[in-house]
């Protein structure tokens, strides 16, 4: 991959401003447009009639959140919506990732956390999770573990901590009080943190974040609302180039680069309280630490349990494998 000067296409360029305010209702249950609402019927319709979907029985993932994440990844276009939850449950079936999920080693999932973005415990002012990825952590011998694990198993991590964004996550957020309620909470507030992080270290980590990447575009759409870069180097525009491909337009225009001082502009998004400290908040967490639940979350579930879960029905539960599954992926602790 070469490396070229930031384009001068606006559109494709990171927003720069002093104020984040998404909008987090478009779109979205309880806020759809009559001419939403019919192409959400449609595109219930076409699914079910693929035997893709089952009003009656759904599966876990296709709750009425998530089968919209498609439809908007997709500008409410039935057909092409169809077409990429089509591939997505091929994908999921190729890869058992209901299997994968429910049987993952619990020791082995929560030190693939270390990889990639956290949970801080906290919501932004919207009730989206706050998530944080300092990239610089990912250096030294935190790198040389990251890359001694088979792409294979490396690949399935990935999918495992999807999972719990979406199935654990993203629906407890849903059920604790929030701005928008009773909409219910379908993505995400991702802080990446670029500080004391080199142009070599991000080259040598390019294949492993597109590959997150890649993978949660396929198969997870519209499950990031607002990107803020902070601390971004001199280099970023470089940076920047090669990162956009990556991403469709719609997920560009959610990228806000905030540079080193990034609390102001933060601030308006997400609460002090609920804004860690090295972003200009008043929460003491860093990146290698548990997620610090708010009140509301601890009155709901008490601490962040650990592994694989899922939260239905107000309860913290274990996921299931299938009773069809017939291969079960490698829970091989590498």
């Amino acid at each position: 991959m070469s490396m070229f000067s930031l384009s001068t296409d606006a559109q494709a360029q990171p927003f720069k401003g002093e104020q984040i305010d998404p909008d987090v209702t478009s779109g979205h249950l309880t806020h759809l447009t009559p001419d939403q609402q019919s192409a959400f019927a449609a595109f219930k319709d076409i699914i079910a009639k693929a035997n893709l979907y089952s009003p009656q029985r759904p599966h876990p993932v296709h709750d009425e959140p998530s089968l919209l994440r498609f439809l908007r990844a997709r500008r409410f276009e039935p057909q092409k919506a169809y077409k990429q939850f089509a591939d997505a449950e091929a994908w999921r079936k190729k890869h058992n990732v209901d299997a994968l999920y429910a049987t993952f080693p619990v020791d082995e999932f929560e030190r693939a956390r270390r990889f990639y973005p956290r949970w801080t415990g906290r919501r932004d002012k919207n009730g989206l999770p706050v998530y944080v990825y300092r990239i610089a952590s990912l250096s030294g011998p935190l790198q040389k573990e990251l890359n001694s694990v088979p792409p294979e198993r490396r690949y399935q991590r990935i999918v495992a901590l999807y999972e719990t964004m979406t199935r654990f996550v993203l629906r407890l957020c849903t059920h604790l009080p929030h701005r928008t309620a009773p909409t219910p909470i379908s993505s995400v507030t991702t802080i990446i943190d670029l500080d004391q992080c080199t142009l070599p270290t991000l080259w040598s980590l390019r294949a492993h974040l597109q590959e997150a990447s890649a993978l949660a575009t396929a198969n997870y759409p519209e499950t990031l609302s607002t990107i803020a870069v902070v601390n971004s180097p001199s280099f970023f525009p470089t940076v920047w180039n090669w990162i956009k491909p990556w991403f469709d337009e719609g997920t560009r225009r959610k990228v806000h680069v905030l540079g080193k001082d990034p609390g102001p502009t933060l601030r308006t998004l997400i609460d002090p309280k609920d804004l860690p400290k090295p972003y200009g908040g008043d929460l003491d967490w860093s990146y290698e630490d548990e997620p610090a639940l708010d009140d509301a979350a601890k009155s709901v579930i008490s601490e962040m349990p650990k592994g694989p879960v899922v939260f239905e029905d107000g309860e913290v539960r274990r996921p299931t494998a299938p009773s069809d599954a017939t291969d079960t992926p490698s829970t091989t602790n590498p």
